[in-house]
């Protein structure tokens, strides 16, 4: 059928994480998956793991990518596990006190990035790791990487279709979601409806911000006289949110040369707080949002 990249999701092979998250499965039902997907000729696997899960360590993280690694996957995403009880209830039946706190994710995930980079993987961004030959890291050498709500890619596509439940979709005019409930989708479908629940449509403001995020979350930097050159924007407009950005080059987490912003090797795992203060729609205060770390 022509499928050439598959991306499972692993998290944690810990049998007390796993419990907590009502997610169990074994090293060797992933070690199988991998291996037919290899014979059926995918040729580059991607592993989702994650940090911060409730009675995750760094022993566990650093054990769990030890054995993946046997796998040689082509990449490797390392994500945050984001606890929002009220957006999502099922995670209400997770114990708040099993869950480590920011010092120890950040450890967990220092961690697994130093064991990856010694492995041979390229870092990529906050969160992606690729083999140095994988297309993602040469985009990233080559300054064409991209990212979006799926995370780092080096499609440039801008149009990207969602079709299953609670998929979402990018047009150049903005963004629509999927019904999230599997039932209603498929109510919409026999209707032979458009299974639409929202969308969101972006201003070319919304575009001149996303730029400059982009740029960061991909190559952290960013060239603000440039981007507004590109827009047609005055510098002077980002004149407040680039104050705004004083109290990181204090702690050496960014650093400000002229019309550039330059995010530090420590302030790789803030870069979406460094970000937040070139979204116009970021409300620090609103509660709706995850933690940083």
């Amino acid at each position: 059928m022509g499928l050439t990249r598959a991306s499972l999701g692993v998290q944690n092979l810990s049998p007390q994480v796993q419990r907590a998250v009502n997610r169990r499965e074994s090293f060797a039902e992933i070690e199988a998956g991998v291996g037919w997907l290899r014979e059926a000729g995918v040729r580059s696997v991607n592993l989702d793991l994650m940090y911060g899960l409730p009675h995750q360590t760094v022993e566990n993280t650093l054990s769990t990518l030890d054995a993946v690694l046997t796998l040689r996957p082509e990449r490797i995403a390392l994500f945050g596990y984001a606890h929002v009880p009220w957006m999502k209830s099922h995670q209400q039946l997770i114990h708040e006190a099993a869950l480590p706190g920011p010092a120890e994710r950040l450890d967990q995930a220092d961690a697994a990035a130093e064991r990856l980079m010694t492995a041979g993987y390229v870092r990529i961004g906050l969160d992606h790791f690729a083999v140095p030959d994988d297309e993602l890291a040469l985009a990233l050498t080559q300054g064409r990487l991209h990212r979006n709500f799926q995370g780092y890619t080096t499609d440039q596509a801008r149009t990207l279709l969602g079709l299953g439940a609670s998929a979402i979709g990018a047009l150049p005019q903005g963004f629509v979601q999927n019904v999230a409930q599997e039932l209603g989708w498929r109510a919409a479908i026999a209707a032979g409806e458009l299974p639409i629940a929202r969308g969101v449509a972006v201003t070319a403001d919304d575009r001149f911000r996303g730029e400059i995020i982009e740029r960061l979350m991909c190559d952290l930097e960013v060239d603000l006289a440039a981007v507004c050159a590109r827009h047609g924007r005055d510098p002077a407009d980002l004149a407040a949110a680039r104050s705004r950005l004083a109290p990181f080059a204090a702690d050496g987490l960014v650093r400000l040369l002229g019309p550039k912003v330059e995010v530090s090797e420590a302030g790789r795992a803030v870069v979406r707080s460094v970000c937040a203060v070139f979204d116009a729609y970021f409300q620090p205060d609103g509660g709706r949002h995850s933690k940083a770390l």
